[in-house]
């Protein structure tokens, strides 16, 4: 199986996120997608959206737009989008550079609509300071959480992927006692240990992958964001379908049990899209399942 390696790896120093639209009703996106496959992609992680395999004809089982949810007191957007880039290295301006070339190779079938910078924090914190992702699957549990198997060429080695962007209140966050805070993320802040009798509405207890029928494993690749003087957490969930994540955020939403994730006593979902991440050909994408080639 031959997947984009930069699903697997940990989140690094710094990235960037490009967000494109398809270019007009009557863009052909074809030519546009064959030359970015063709690319050396190295560790870069490249999603298309289902606006795209419509255009192209095509059906990716499994692919659909996130839904657009609402709760007690919660609101949770679907901004659906046809293409998505996650760029990974070191450098910013390297990275700033390295999309502005992809961005011109997508010119004409694609429209860029946001270029987010992001970053690691520490050891891989959120700007709360919290440990995130403490309960990714690890190993063969994470390929088997993040990877499509025994679907064919084309789809095998392939993943979908969840992104939103969370934007942060910190001053609400700040209002709150730190065990309070404790109570909320139901971890401790000062070992990461997770909090037995924390309530029903801590995040912890929302989303416990295991307490799910069928269990509900996501691959977390989330990374923080700033920007003049905001900042949050760009969520990002690789799986072998959407079901799990979905299955998530209805009960971080409160859809089961009226009870929303204690999360949005001070952060909100401001975009979220569902992308199809291609398996890898070479150093490009196997783009087949589309019905395109490339030249890597």
């Amino acid at each position: 199986m031959t997947h984009q390696p930069g699903i697997l790896e940990p989140a690094p120093p710094a990235a960037r996120y490009l967000t494109f639209r398809l270019a007009g009703s009557d863009a052909d996106p074809a030519p546009a997608l064959e030359r970015l496959g063709g690319r050396d992609l190295g560790g870069d992680v490249i999603g298309v959206g289902p606006a795209v395999v419509a255009r192209l004809g095509r059906l990716v089982p499994g692919l659909r737009e996130l839904p657009a949810l609402t709760g007690p007191g919660v609101t949770v957007p679907s901004t659906p989008a046809a293409l998505w880039c996650w760029l990974r290295g070191d450098d910013p301006g390297d990275l700033l550079h390295r999309g502005r070339s992809i961005a011109a190779d997508l010119a004409g079938s694609f429209v860029l609509e946001e270029a987010l910078g992001a970053f690691r924090h520490g050891s891989g914190r959120d700007l709360t300071g919290y440990e995130d992702g403490t309960e990714n699957p690890t190993g063969e549990a994470a390929v088997d959480a993040a990877f499509v198997a025994g679907a064919g060429p084309g789809m095998d080695g392939s993943s979908f992927v969840a992104v939103q962007r969370w934007r942060h209140d910190f001053g609400r966050f700040e209002t709150i006692a730190p065990p309070e805070r404790d109570l909320v993320i139901g971890r401790r802040l000062d070992d990461n240990e997770e909090i037995d009798d924390a309530p029903p509405s801590a995040h912890v207890k929302r989303t416990a992958q295991e307490s799910f029928t069928p269990e509900a494993f996501v691959l977390r690749r989330s990374m923080p964001w700033a920007d003049a003087g905001a900042g949050g957490l760009v969520f990002v969930a690789f799986g072998r379908s959407l079901d799990a994540f979905e299955a998530q955020l209805r009960r971080m939403a409160g859809h089961e049990d009226g009870v929303p994730d204690a999360l949005f006593r001070f952060t909100r979902p401001e975009t979220g899209g569902a992308f199809w991440c291609p398996p890898r050909r070479g150093s490009g994408l196997d783009l087949s399942a589309l019905g395109l080639s490339s030249d890597a």
